[in-house]
Formats: C-alpha cells, structure tokens, sequence
C-alpha cells in the first residue's frame, strides 16, 4: 500500500507543484488567479501546448522528434504564400498547410521504420531537409497581412473563449480520448513500453511507427497555423527552437523520454 502510494505521488508531482505555485502567486498578488490573467497564459502558449500534444504520440510510441520546428518553418512559409501570393482561399490554403505537416510527420515515420536509424538522428537530418526547402521556396522572403477571416483563428472568441484557446482544449481532450478510450492509444502505449513484446502480441509496430509520427505532424501543423495568425507574419526563421520548448514542455509534463508512459493531464 505504501508503495503504492509513493507511486501515486510521484505520479502527480509535477500537478502538485504546479497547484502550490499558483497557490503562492495567488497570495502575492489579487490578480493572477482571475479568469483574465489564466486566460492569457493559456492563450499566449496555445500552439506550444498544441505542438507538445503532438510530440507526445511520438514521445510515448518510443520516438523522438527533433524536427518540429523546421516543419512549422515550411509549412508557415507554403501557407503564407498560398493565401498572400497565390490569392488561394484561406480554407484551402490552411488545407494544404495541414496536408503538408501530416506528410512530413509520414515521411519521418516511414524514414525511422525503414531505414532502422535512431529517430533523433532521423529527425536531425530530415530538419535540415525541411529548412533547406523552405528557404528555397520562400527565398528569405517575409510574408504578412494575411485575410481577416485566418486572422479570426486567434482575434475572434466565442462567448468571451479566444477561439485559438478552444482549438487548444478540444486537441487535449481529443488526445485524451485516444489514450483512454481506444485501442489505438492502448497500443501507442504499449509500443513504447516494449516494442518486441508489443510486435509479438500482434500489434503491426511499424504502421504503428508511421501513425504516431504522421499525427504529430498534423497537430503541429495546427500549431504553424496557430503561430503565423498570432503574429500575423512568418518567415522560413519562424519556427526553428521551437521544438526545444515543445520538447521540454512533454518532459516536464509527465510524457517518458523513454517511452511508454505518460497522460494528456
């Protein structure tokens, strides 16, 4: 029973902390635990926290992805230009732009599975490709004043809920349904805990490989488009350390460096 609880607590020790800090804050100052301020916390980190969801599928399945932050560099640059210099319509543009972040988690995931090279010196490599390309598309060039109705992604609100925060609390519960409630976040699971184990009881380890890394991808598309209407501006340099933040934010956040272990709260 002791055990046990040990267990339980070293389980939600990073909650607890985070419980008395905003605790000790709340003493110092009668404006920080107000809807407002909590609101604006949130708001100002809603595509880290987005990404971070995202490298989760991969951190957990076992991997590892070091390559975020060039992806968000190409795919902020293909949508920026499809909306300010092809003239496409947002919802195609931002199409496209989800489209583009899920193939390049896939090619990630079909480089790791088929090459059998470790996924930090994939995703090191690949992020290179991804910068290179993006440089080249874009030619260093800055591209800004994007339509209202993408800007709305995170100016408009609804009954007083920035829309981009919503977007936020729908990804994690949806993440969070995957891990509880499906046999898919059952096996991401059981992937990272133990890959020849998860392989022997009959899960297609490989397909799933290519899935966790595809996923990321697209959340951390989300994530570009998030990123790119807050600024209203993106570059090929936007982007590039991100992936630093998102990484430490799923490690401090409880998600296994190792794989195998760790929840949406």
């Amino acid at each position: 029973m002791r055990k046990l609880n040990l267990s339980g607590l070293k389980k939600y020790t990073i909650m607890l902390i985070l419980l008395i800090l905003m605790g000790l804050f709340s003493l110092t100052s009668p404006y920080f635990f107000t809807l407002r301020n909590l609101t604006n916390i949130v708001t100002q980190n809603t595509y880290f926290i987005i990404a971070a969801v995202g490298l989760s599928f991969v951190m957990i399945g076992g991997g590892i992805d070091l390559s975020v932050g060039y992806q968000m560099s190409l795919v902020g640059v293909i949508t920026a230009m499809c909306m300010t210099l092809y003239h496409f319509p947002v919802w195609v543009s931002v199409g496209l732009g989800l489209l583009l972040g899920t193939f390049l988690g896939l090619v990630n995931g079909l480089i790791v599975t088929n090459i059998k090279v470790f996924p930090f010196i994939v995703t090191i490599a690949t992020s290179t490709v991804f910068q290179g390309i993006s440089y080249l598309i874009s030619k260093a060039q800055t591209y800004r004043n994007y339509p209202e109705s993408f800007l709305w992604l995170t100016k408009g609100d609804v009954l007083g809920i920035p829309i981009d925060v919503m977007l936020t609390i729908l990804v994690v519960l949806f993440a969070s349904f995957v891990y509880y409630k499906t046999n898919f976040g059952w096996n991401v699971l059981a992937l990272g805990g133990n890959e020849e184990a998860a392989r022997l009881a009959g899960i297609k380890t490989k397909g799933m490989k290519v899935a966790v890394y595809a996923i990321c991808g697209f959340f951390v598309a989300i994530a570009t488009m998030i990123m790119i209407s807050k600024s209203n501006t993106t570059s090929s340099a936007f982007g590039p350390g991100i992936e630093f933040t998102v990484l430490t934010a799923a490690i401090v956040g409880g998600i296994s460096f190792m794989g195998g272990e760790g929840n949406m709260l």
